[in-house]
């Protein structure tokens, strides 16, 4: 399914220079487009997110963080005006930097990464279960994304997740049914599409949207119990959390009922 290392080096050498090429390609037009989706260092982290996931995973990977980055960009513009005027909308008018490109990927180039480490030791069998937490870390952070603006825009009642309490929207830990299904709703589309392209099976679709639900829910009680007590407990900090934990709980899904 996805490039192998075990080819000639010719062969081996083809996708990182087409992704090295289309990564170019595509962040230029990113870039100089009308609205800013990523400042300038954003974009330079997202080419190297980019050129590594297609080295390793191919278009079907890509997919994946393609699909991710098009709708957690657009969610953010969702309400726009009114999350401003409350004060709760994204900072940079939705722009993403490295922080956020990291704080969103990071899980999932590790496990990228750790299938590049499994092809070159010859070790295929564990392939599976390190794409679904790749698959699993990109729905948890659409569902948590997705969750979060939905909430922020149309959020009728909003509660701390801790203690159910009425909040204002915005507040950390702060969840609400608009929200959750908005979320759930996104990882359902996410973990399909990796289905489709055939990254995960039926099962892992199950899998990835689970972890995604209990990653998400857990992200909100750290924002509501621990996220205001350490300042180094930054919103990016939380969210490399967030996907682990979303790619470990899938992880052990597959290892446990099998993938």
């Amino acid at each position: 399914m996805f490039s192998s290392l075990l080819t000639p080096h010719s062969s081996l050498l083809t996708p990182w220079l087409f992704a090295l090429a289309l990564n170019t390609v595509l962040l230029a037009i990113v870039w100089f487009a009308p609205k800013k989706l990523l400042t300038l260092a954003g974009v330079i982290h997202a080419w190297i997110l980019g050129v590594i996931v297609w080295g390793i995973l191919g278009w079907q990977g890509y997919a994946i963080v393609g699909f991710y980055f098009l709708v957690g960009s657009g969610i953010t513009f969702v309400g726009k005006a009114q999350k401003e005027a409350m004060g709760i909308a994204e900072k940079r008018s939705g722009a993403r930097g490295p922080e956020n490109v990291w704080g969103s990927a990071l899980t999932a180039t590790l496990c990228a990464l750790g299938i590049l480490a499994l092809e070159l030791s010859q070790q295929p069998q564990f392939i599976p279960v390190l794409l679904l937490g790749y698959v699993a870390s990109f729905a948890t952070k659409l569902s948590d994304t997705c969750a979060s603006e939905i909430g922020k825009a149309y959020g009728q009642r909003t509660f701390l997740i801790t203690t159910l309490q009425p909040v204002p929207r915005g507040t950390e830990g702060a969840v609400s049914l608009e929200g959750t299904l908005a979320g759930v709703v996104a990882s359902i589309a996410i973990a399909l599409l990796a289905w489709a392209v055939g990254m995960i099976s039926p099962i892992g679709v199950g899998f990835c949207i689970i972890a995604a639900f209990v990653a998400t829910n857990l992200e909100s009680v750290i924002g509501a119990t621990l996220q205001s007590k350490f300042d180094w407990l930054t919103n990016e900090f939380v969210n490399v959390l967030n996907t682990l934990i979303g790619a470990i709980v899938a992880i052990l899904l597959g290892i446990a009922i099998g993938v």
